[in-house]
């Protein structure tokens, strides 16, 4: 048995492959990204809060054999399923720490990057996981972050007030269990007080349909959610009911559409 570790939604099969269909529709864009910040062939790349490693094992193909992808993630289980689909893979190339980004030393060389995607809106003290992650760069090393900067957009159109409840009580349960959603607002000041320089900042936010891959990012996470909360006994079956009924329904309307969550996007470069 591997302790999951006080995850959000757990790390079952049922999550990773939640996660799994998260990184397939983010994909082009963080294929996008780290071009854009030189990773490359050679590269040595921390990954930071890997989860399942469907990141890294990209990471690792990218980087080649003589390059190295630095996986940090605190959960046994899913460095258990990233180190057996990099076996399959073939990708020697891939070393999964069992660390917390928190409490614990960043076990790697000095690294050319680092990326780092919907983590630090869920820890403690952002501060401090920037802090070491920079430590881990050597001069002239990038930082690739992907990370909340307004939570609030998140919306199904029409609006309904079922899902602008569902939306009000995952902002207020995330920060009373310490994380803060829109932890992007606080990054321009944390990036320069670690050491990095901040070389390019994009906001990414979405409008999509039905039938856009990208709905089902926000859909899965709004059907998954309301589950968590009924078994962790912060709200009743009936109001998960009525979320998810509200998402029956839009996925029956051709004229819906999601807003996504506002993410921004930041490049920053160790001095």
């Amino acid at each position: 048995m591997t302790d999951d570790r006080d995850y959000l939604l757990g790390t079952h099969d049922a999550e990773v492959a939640r996660l799994g269909l998260q990184h397939r529709v983010w994909r082009p864009r963080v294929l996008d990204v780290w071009r854009r910040a030189g990773i490359t062939v050679g590269s040595t790349v921390i990954d930071a809060g890997a989860g399942p490693g469907w990141a890294a094992l990209d990471l690792a193909e990218i980087v080649g054999p003589t390059g190295h992808v630095h996986a940090l993630e605190r959960s046994a289980r899913f460095i258990e399923v990233m180190n057996r689909t990099a076996a399959v893979r073939g990708l020697g190339n891939l070393t999964a720490h069992e660390i917390d980004l928190v409490t614990d030393a960043v076990p790697t060389p000095p690294a050319d990057a680092f990326w780092i995607r919907w983590v630090l809106a869920f820890v403690s003290d952002p501060s401090a996981v920037l802090n070491k992650l920079a430590a881990a760069l050597r001069p002239g090393g990038v930082a690739v972050i992907h990370e909340y900067l307004d939570y609030g957009a998140f919306a199904l159109l029409p609006d309904h007030p079922a899902i602008e409840d569902f939306k009000r009580v995952v902002v207020d349960d995330w920060r009373a269990s310490g994380g803060e959603p829109d932890v992007g607002r606080a990054l321009p000041a944390l990036l320069p007080q670690a050491g990095l320089r901040l070389r390019s900042m994009r906001p990414i936010v979405d409008v999509v349909k039905r039938d856009d891959l990208v709905w089902q990012w926000p859909a899965t996470w709004t059907r998954n959610y309301p589950r968590f909360l009924v078994e962790a006994g912060k709200v009743d079956q009936a109001w998960a009911d009525r979320v998810v009924a509200a998402l029956d329904a839009a996925e029956s309307d051709p004229n819906a559409a999601f807003v996504t969550p506002m993410v921004i996007e930041i490049i920053a470069e160790k001095a």
